[in-house]
């Protein structure tokens, strides 16, 4: 006996339910698989809608200050080197980061951030520390500690509270002559669950599975050969995470090893402060990995201190992932160049009088020596009060010493 062409209407109702049901989430899932998955499609969309990008140190907080310019953060996404969502509470002062943003206003120095990324380049213990010259050593690496770097309030003491054995993160760049690591910020990370590490390849053994990054050897039998970095090699700048420990060999675990670099998509204003990280000519060279061409470049400070490893600052737009140039200039990263000095701004907290010290922005901030203080005197400081506060990093690089505080409406 055949089946009936007709179906009841309890029926077919319900087959128009589950139909209806199937195709939105066909739907649905084929849009997150476009947009990447992850939950990343609105990040990516409001990126989509960037005509600015800067990267550089964070100098700043009331936006978020970056190269001069306050980008207002209200509703940007926030992530880090992973593109793992994170919360804006998470950027700190001295931070590297990129912003994507839209709305630029340089006379103004103001623009619109959309999306936020900031990561680090170590995580990892302290090998040794020579306070004589400034630096220490991190997972092999040699880290330099500039006046500009800050330190974390919970080291104490900065630089002279570190020990060896510690575990720290750093944001740095990388300079090349040097092989060392220029420290923008140093956090303290105890108990951190992996190590990371982003570096240069060399001495890459194929048959044994191994790297070295500076002096540490990196064991990469694990990662299959999809997951590496595509045309991995010598030269190629990586991320890598690590296992805590050290294997009976004495080498590095990876867990992970991922591209170092990544490609910046096309803005008609872009804004980078950073080290030459590779030289041809004053017209054609990398800014911490970014190729940059020059040549309409007006050069302000001329182009004979443009050489590898040379810190600078480069403004111009981005055209197929290259910076095509309008100014290039060097950039006075050690404290005397008044544009990058630390600034915040926001509601004092905390005041202790007795001390001289109050925070903003979960920052603190000292004004025990010669402040300059506009529309207001020290006497109308006070909880809950609105500031902007321009300074100086303290000795010990842990906090703000105020030189102007100006009450805002």
């Amino acid at each position: 006996m055949m089946n009936s062409p007709l179906v009841p209407l309890h029926r077919a109702a319900g087959l128009v339910v589950r139909l209806s049901l199937t195709l939105s989430m066909a739907l649905s899932a084929a849009l997150i698989a476009a947009c990447g998955g992850g939950g990343d499609a609105p990040a990516a969309a409001a990126a989509s809608q960037a005509t600015a990008y800067a990267a550089g140190p964070i100098s700043g907080f009331g936006s978020v200050i970056v190269n001069g310019v306050r980008f207002s953060d209200d509703s940007a996404s926030v992530s880090d080197d992973d593109d793992n969502s994170r919360n804006r509470s998470e950027l700190k002062l001295g931070m590297m980061v990129e912003v994507d943003g839209r709305g630029l206003d340089r006379a103004a120095g103001s623009a619109h951030a959309l999306r936020i990324r900031f990561g680090s380049e170590i995580v990892g213990p302290i090998n040794s520390i020579d306070s004589a010259v400034n630096s220490l050593v991190v997972l092999g690496q040699t880290v330099q500690i500039k006046p500009t770097t800050v330190f974390d309030d919970s080291i104490t003491g900065g630089l002279a509270g570190l020990a060896a054995g510690d575990v720290i993160e750093v944001h740095a760049q990388f300079n090349a002559t040097s092989g060392h690591y220029v420290a923008t910020r140093v956090e303290d990370k105890p108990g951190a669950l992996v190590f990371k590490l982003r570096g240069l390849v060399s001495n890459l053994d194929g048959a044994a599975k191994t790297f070295t990054i500076g002096s540490e050897v990196i064991n990469f039998a694990g990662i299959a050969a999809a997951n590496l970095p595509s045309n991995f090699a010598n030269g190629q700048r990586v991320r890598v995470r690590l296992q805590t420990t050290k294997n009976a060999a004495g080498q590095w675990v990876a867990t992970h090893v991922r591209t170092g670099v990544r490609r910046v998509d096309d803005h008609d204003d872009a804004h980078v402060r950073g080290i030459v990280t590779a030289f041809t000519s004053t017209t054609d060279f990398e800014v911490n990995g970014l190729r940059v061409n020059a040549t309409g470049a007006n050069f302000d400070d001329g182009t004979a201190g443009v050489v590898l490893g040379a810190q600078v600052e480069v403004e111009g737009k981005v055209v197929d992932g290259v910076l095509v140039a309008t100014k290039v200039e060097l950039d006075g990263r050690d404290g005397d160049d008044e544009r990058h000095r630390p600034e915040l701004h926001g509601l004092v907290s905390e005041l202790n009088t007795t001390a001289k010290t109050f925070k903003l922005r979960g920052i603190t901030v000292g004004y025990g020596g010669s402040v300059i203080f506009k529309d207001g005197t020290v006497a109308d400081l006070a909880d809950n009060k609105k500031v902007e506060v321009k300074g100086v990093l303290s000795a010990d690089h842990t906090r703000l010493e105020a030189r102007v505080i100006e009450f805002e409406d």
